[in-house]
Protein backbone atom coordinates (compact mmCIF):
# COMPACT_ATOMS: atom_id res chain seq x y z
CA UNK A 1 0.00 0.00 0.00
CA UNK A 2 1.37 3.40 -0.99
CA UNK A 3 1.88 6.12 1.60
CA UNK A 4 1.33 9.84 0.89
CA UNK A 5 4.51 11.79 0.24
CA UNK A 6 5.98 13.42 3.33
CA UNK A 7 5.99 17.20 3.49
CA UNK A 8 9.63 18.25 3.51
CA UNK A 9 8.94 20.79 6.26
CA UNK A 10 8.70 17.90 8.76
CA UNK A 11 12.18 16.61 7.99
CA UNK A 12 14.27 19.31 6.37
CA UNK A 13 15.55 20.98 9.57
CA UNK A 14 17.02 17.75 11.04
CA UNK A 15 18.71 17.15 7.69
CA UNK A 16 19.97 20.74 7.55
CA UNK A 17 21.39 20.63 11.07
CA UNK A 18 23.10 17.28 10.53
CA UNK A 19 24.67 18.54 7.31
CA UNK A 20 25.87 21.69 9.09
CA UNK A 21 27.43 19.50 11.78
CA UNK A 22 29.34 17.54 9.16
CA UNK A 23 27.17 14.48 9.79
CA UNK A 24 28.38 14.21 13.39
CA UNK A 25 25.17 12.90 14.86
CA UNK A 26 22.35 10.44 14.29
CA UNK A 27 19.49 10.58 11.83
CA UNK A 28 16.38 9.06 13.44
CA UNK A 29 13.60 7.92 11.11
CA UNK A 30 10.17 6.42 11.80
CA UNK A 31 10.18 3.28 9.66
CA UNK A 32 7.06 1.54 10.98
CA UNK A 33 3.81 2.75 12.50
CA UNK A 34 1.41 0.40 14.25
CA UNK A 35 -1.97 2.00 14.94
CA UNK A 36 -2.32 5.70 15.79
CA UNK A 37 0.78 7.87 15.78
CA UNK A 38 1.65 11.48 16.58
CA UNK A 39 4.04 11.65 13.61
CA UNK A 40 3.77 9.97 10.19
CA UNK A 41 5.83 7.24 8.60
CA UNK A 42 9.12 8.72 7.40
CA UNK A 43 9.21 11.57 9.93
CA UNK A 44 12.71 12.39 11.16
CA UNK A 45 14.63 13.96 13.98
CA UNK A 46 18.34 14.40 14.53
CA UNK A 47 20.46 13.93 17.63
CA UNK A 48 23.79 15.70 17.30
CA UNK A 49 26.99 14.46 18.89
CA UNK A 50 26.76 17.17 21.56
CA UNK A 51 23.33 15.86 22.59
CA UNK A 52 21.19 18.52 20.92
CA UNK A 53 17.91 17.26 19.48
CA UNK A 54 16.32 18.70 16.35
CA UNK A 55 12.74 17.75 15.60
CA UNK A 56 10.42 15.34 17.35
CA UNK A 57 8.97 11.90 16.70
CA UNK A 58 6.32 11.86 19.41
CA UNK A 59 4.56 14.26 21.73
CA UNK A 60 7.63 14.17 23.97
CA UNK A 61 7.30 10.56 25.12
CA UNK A 62 10.38 8.99 23.53
CA UNK A 63 12.80 11.76 22.51
CA UNK A 64 14.99 11.54 25.63
CA UNK A 65 15.29 7.78 25.25
CA UNK A 66 16.05 8.13 21.53
CA UNK A 67 18.90 10.45 22.51
CA UNK A 68 20.33 7.75 24.79
CA UNK A 69 20.13 5.10 22.05
CA UNK A 70 21.62 7.57 19.58
CA UNK A 71 24.67 8.05 21.79
CA UNK A 72 25.17 4.27 21.78
CA UNK A 73 24.77 4.18 17.99
CA UNK A 74 27.42 6.88 17.65
CA UNK A 75 29.80 4.87 19.81
CA UNK A 76 29.24 1.67 17.83
CA UNK A 77 29.01 3.31 14.43
CA UNK A 78 26.22 0.90 13.50
CA UNK A 79 22.58 1.57 12.62
CA UNK A 80 20.08 0.43 15.21
CA UNK A 81 16.29 0.05 15.38
CA UNK A 82 14.30 0.76 18.53
CA UNK A 83 10.62 0.09 19.11
CA UNK A 84 8.21 1.94 21.38
CA UNK A 85 4.62 1.24 22.32
CA UNK A 86 3.03 -1.99 21.04
CA UNK A 87 5.54 -4.83 21.17
CA UNK A 88 8.26 -2.74 22.78
CA UNK A 89 10.64 -4.16 25.39
CA UNK A 90 10.55 -0.79 27.15
CA UNK A 91 7.46 -1.24 29.31
CA UNK A 92 8.18 1.97 31.23
CA UNK A 93 7.88 4.11 28.08
CA UNK A 94 4.23 4.45 27.14
CA UNK A 95 2.80 6.06 24.02
CA UNK A 96 -0.47 7.79 25.02
CA UNK A 97 -1.86 7.27 21.51
CA UNK A 98 -1.72 3.51 22.07
CA UNK A 99 0.18 2.79 18.88
CA UNK A 100 3.63 1.46 18.13
CA UNK A 101 6.70 3.03 16.53
CA UNK A 102 9.88 1.61 15.07
CA UNK A 103 12.66 4.13 14.68
CA UNK A 104 15.82 3.54 12.70
CA UNK A 105 18.93 5.29 14.05
CA UNK A 106 21.60 6.03 11.45
CA UNK A 107 24.88 7.28 12.95
CA UNK A 108 27.01 9.76 10.99
CA UNK A 109 24.86 9.82 7.83
CA UNK A 110 26.51 10.60 4.50
CA UNK A 111 26.86 14.40 4.34
CA UNK A 112 27.00 14.41 0.54
CA UNK A 113 23.57 12.78 0.39
CA UNK A 114 22.19 15.21 2.99
CA UNK A 115 23.44 18.14 0.92
CA UNK A 116 21.85 16.65 -2.19
CA UNK A 117 18.51 16.52 -0.38
CA UNK A 118 18.93 20.15 0.71
CA UNK A 119 19.77 21.15 -2.85
CA UNK A 120 16.59 19.52 -4.15
CA UNK A 121 14.61 21.20 -1.39
CA UNK A 122 16.04 24.61 -2.29
CA UNK A 123 15.15 24.04 -5.95
CA UNK A 124 11.60 22.90 -5.00
CA UNK A 125 12.18 19.47 -6.50
CA UNK A 126 10.69 16.28 -5.10
CA UNK A 127 13.23 13.64 -4.16
CA UNK A 128 13.48 10.34 -2.32
CA UNK A 129 15.88 9.40 0.47
CA UNK A 130 16.73 5.70 0.56
CA UNK A 131 18.22 4.18 3.73
CA UNK A 132 19.71 0.70 4.01
CA UNK A 133 18.70 -0.38 7.51
CA UNK A 134 21.55 -2.91 7.74
CA UNK A 135 24.46 -0.71 6.72
CA UNK A 136 23.00 2.76 7.26
CA UNK A 137 24.00 3.77 3.72
CA UNK A 138 22.02 6.67 2.25
CA UNK A 139 21.09 7.41 -1.33
CA UNK A 140 19.09 10.23 -2.91
CA UNK A 141 17.02 9.30 -5.95
CA UNK A 142 14.41 11.07 -8.05
CA UNK A 143 11.41 8.78 -7.67
CA UNK A 144 9.89 6.35 -5.21
CA UNK A 145 7.31 5.94 -2.47
CA UNK A 146 7.64 6.04 1.30
CA UNK A 147 7.95 2.49 2.60
CA UNK A 148 10.04 -0.67 2.56
CA UNK A 149 11.55 -2.50 -0.40
CA UNK A 150 13.62 -5.35 1.01
CA UNK A 151 16.27 -3.86 3.30
CA UNK A 152 15.75 -0.36 1.90
CA UNK A 153 13.44 2.16 3.52
CA UNK A 154 12.46 5.07 1.27
CA UNK A 155 11.17 8.49 2.30
CA UNK A 156 9.54 10.66 -0.36
CA UNK A 157 10.13 14.37 0.23
CA UNK A 158 7.87 16.89 -1.48
CA UNK A 159 8.56 20.62 -1.60
CA UNK A 160 6.60 22.73 0.85
CA UNK A 161 3.38 24.31 -0.35
CA UNK A 162 4.01 27.82 -1.69
CA UNK A 163 1.21 30.39 -1.54
CA UNK A 164 0.73 33.13 -4.13
CA UNK A 165 -1.80 35.52 -2.63
CA UNK A 166 -3.45 38.20 -4.79
CA UNK A 167 -5.81 40.84 -3.41
CA UNK A 168 -6.27 43.84 -1.20
CA UNK A 169 -7.81 44.60 2.15
CA UNK A 170 -7.91 42.87 5.54
CA UNK A 171 -8.68 39.41 4.10
CA UNK A 172 -5.45 39.48 2.11
CA UNK A 173 -3.35 40.72 5.04
CA UNK A 174 -4.90 38.28 7.53
CA UNK A 175 -4.49 35.26 5.28
CA UNK A 176 -0.92 36.23 4.43
CA UNK A 177 -0.09 36.64 8.13
CA UNK A 178 -1.51 33.20 8.90
CA UNK A 179 0.44 31.53 6.11
CA UNK A 180 3.63 33.31 7.19
CA UNK A 181 3.12 32.34 10.84
CA UNK A 182 2.66 28.72 9.78
CA UNK A 183 6.01 28.86 8.00
CA UNK A 184 4.87 28.37 4.41
CA UNK A 185 6.73 30.06 1.54
CA UNK A 186 4.61 32.87 0.14
CA UNK A 187 4.36 35.94 -2.04
CA UNK A 188 1.61 38.57 -1.77
CA UNK A 189 0.71 40.61 -4.85
CA UNK A 190 -1.52 43.66 -4.53
CA UNK A 191 -2.30 46.94 -6.29
CA UNK A 192 -2.96 48.55 -2.90
CA UNK A 193 -0.06 50.19 -1.05
CA UNK A 194 -1.81 50.04 2.32
CA UNK A 195 -2.34 46.29 1.95
CA UNK A 196 1.27 45.75 0.94
CA UNK A 197 2.48 47.70 3.99
CA UNK A 198 0.26 45.64 6.33
CA UNK A 199 1.43 42.41 4.74
CA UNK A 200 5.12 43.38 4.83
CA UNK A 201 4.78 43.95 8.59
CA UNK A 202 4.05 40.22 8.98
CA UNK A 203 7.28 39.28 7.21
CA UNK A 204 5.68 38.17 3.95
CA UNK A 205 7.32 38.86 0.60
CA UNK A 206 5.35 41.40 -1.45
CA UNK A 207 5.04 42.58 -5.03
CA UNK A 208 3.13 45.59 -6.33
CA UNK A 209 0.60 44.91 -9.08
CA UNK A 210 0.11 47.72 -11.57
CA UNK A 211 -2.63 45.97 -13.54
CA UNK A 212 -4.71 42.79 -13.47
CA UNK A 213 -2.35 40.03 -14.53
CA UNK A 214 -0.41 37.04 -13.25
CA UNK A 215 3.28 37.91 -13.71
CA UNK A 216 5.05 35.49 -16.04
CA UNK A 217 8.11 35.25 -13.81
CA UNK A 218 6.21 33.70 -10.88
CA UNK A 219 7.60 30.23 -10.15
CA UNK A 220 4.18 28.58 -9.85
CA UNK A 221 4.66 24.82 -9.69
CA UNK A 222 2.64 21.73 -8.79
CA UNK A 223 3.04 22.45 -5.07
CA UNK A 224 1.70 26.00 -5.36
CA UNK A 225 -1.63 27.48 -4.30
CA UNK A 226 -2.96 30.67 -5.90
CA UNK A 227 -5.57 32.47 -3.78
CA UNK A 228 -7.41 35.69 -4.64
CA UNK A 229 -8.98 38.11 -2.12
CA UNK A 230 -10.49 40.91 -4.20
CA UNK A 231 -13.68 42.84 -3.57
CA UNK A 232 -13.26 44.51 -6.97
CA UNK A 233 -13.98 41.36 -8.93
CA UNK A 234 -12.90 42.89 -12.25
CA UNK A 235 -9.32 42.22 -11.11
CA UNK A 236 -9.94 38.49 -11.01
CA UNK A 237 -10.57 37.06 -14.51
CA UNK A 238 -7.21 38.00 -16.15
CA UNK A 239 -5.28 36.72 -13.13
CA UNK A 240 -7.33 33.53 -12.87
CA UNK A 241 -7.20 32.84 -16.60
CA UNK A 242 -3.41 32.72 -16.40
CA UNK A 243 -3.22 30.94 -13.03
CA UNK A 244 -5.55 28.18 -14.23
CA UNK A 245 -3.12 27.29 -17.03
CA UNK A 246 -0.29 26.89 -14.52
CA UNK A 247 0.66 23.76 -12.57
CA UNK A 248 -0.84 25.13 -9.33
CA UNK A 249 -2.75 22.41 -7.49
CA UNK A 250 -5.13 24.99 -6.02
CA UNK A 251 -6.58 28.14 -7.58
CA UNK A 252 -9.40 29.91 -5.76
CA UNK A 253 -11.08 33.27 -5.24
CA UNK A 254 -13.24 34.69 -2.46
CA UNK A 255 -16.80 35.83 -3.04
CA UNK A 256 -20.41 34.76 -2.96
CA UNK A 257 -22.04 32.03 -5.04
CA UNK A 258 -23.26 34.72 -7.43
CA UNK A 259 -19.77 36.22 -7.72
CA UNK A 260 -18.35 32.75 -8.39
CA UNK A 261 -20.87 32.17 -11.19
CA UNK A 262 -20.14 35.56 -12.77
CA UNK A 263 -16.43 34.81 -12.50
CA UNK A 264 -16.84 31.55 -14.42
CA UNK A 265 -18.90 33.25 -17.11
CA UNK A 266 -16.22 35.92 -17.57
CA UNK A 267 -13.48 33.30 -17.77
CA UNK A 268 -15.43 31.51 -20.49
CA UNK A 269 -15.79 34.81 -22.34
CA UNK A 270 -12.01 35.24 -22.16
CA UNK A 271 -11.59 31.84 -23.84
CA UNK A 272 -10.59 29.83 -20.79
CA UNK A 273 -11.22 26.15 -21.43
CA UNK A 274 -14.00 24.39 -19.56
CA UNK A 275 -11.57 21.91 -18.00
CA UNK A 276 -9.50 24.79 -16.61
CA UNK A 277 -12.55 26.63 -15.26
CA UNK A 278 -13.57 23.41 -13.51
CA UNK A 279 -10.33 23.60 -11.49
CA UNK A 280 -11.35 26.91 -9.92
CA UNK A 281 -12.38 26.90 -6.26
CA UNK A 282 -15.00 29.39 -5.16
CA UNK A 283 -16.54 30.36 -2.88
CA UNK A 284 -13.35 29.38 -1.07
CA UNK A 285 -12.96 27.89 2.38
CA UNK A 286 -14.39 25.01 4.37
CA UNK A 287 -16.60 27.27 6.52
CA UNK A 288 -19.65 28.37 4.49
CA UNK A 289 -20.19 32.13 4.18
CA UNK A 290 -17.31 33.10 6.47
CA UNK A 291 -17.51 36.90 6.81
CA UNK A 292 -14.79 37.53 9.36
CA UNK A 293 -11.27 37.94 7.96
CA UNK A 294 -9.75 35.64 10.58
CA UNK A 295 -12.34 32.91 10.16
CA UNK A 296 -12.03 33.14 6.38
CA UNK A 297 -8.23 32.87 6.55
CA UNK A 298 -8.35 29.71 8.69
CA UNK A 299 -11.14 28.30 6.52
CA UNK A 300 -9.21 28.80 3.27
CA UNK A 301 -5.91 27.51 4.65
CA UNK A 302 -7.71 24.40 5.90
CA UNK A 303 -9.25 23.86 2.46
CA UNK A 304 -5.89 24.11 0.70
CA UNK A 305 -4.21 21.76 3.16
CA UNK A 306 -7.08 19.24 2.89
CA UNK A 307 -6.31 18.58 -0.80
Amino acid sequence: MSVPALDASTVIEPIRQLAAAGGDGVLCVITHVDGPSYRPLGAMMAVLADGRRIGTLSSGCVEADIALHSAKALDSGLPHTVRYGKGSPFADIVLPCGGGLEILLVPRPDVAVLKTLLSHHGARQACVLEVDHRSGALCAVAQGETGWTGDIFSITLDPEICFFVFGKGPETATFAGLVQAAGYPNLVLSPDTETLEAVAATGCATQHLTHAHCPKDLAIDARSAVVLFFHDHEWEPPILAEALTSQAFYVGAQGSLRAAEMRRMELARLGTREAEIARLHGPIGLVPSARDARKLAVSVLAEVLSL
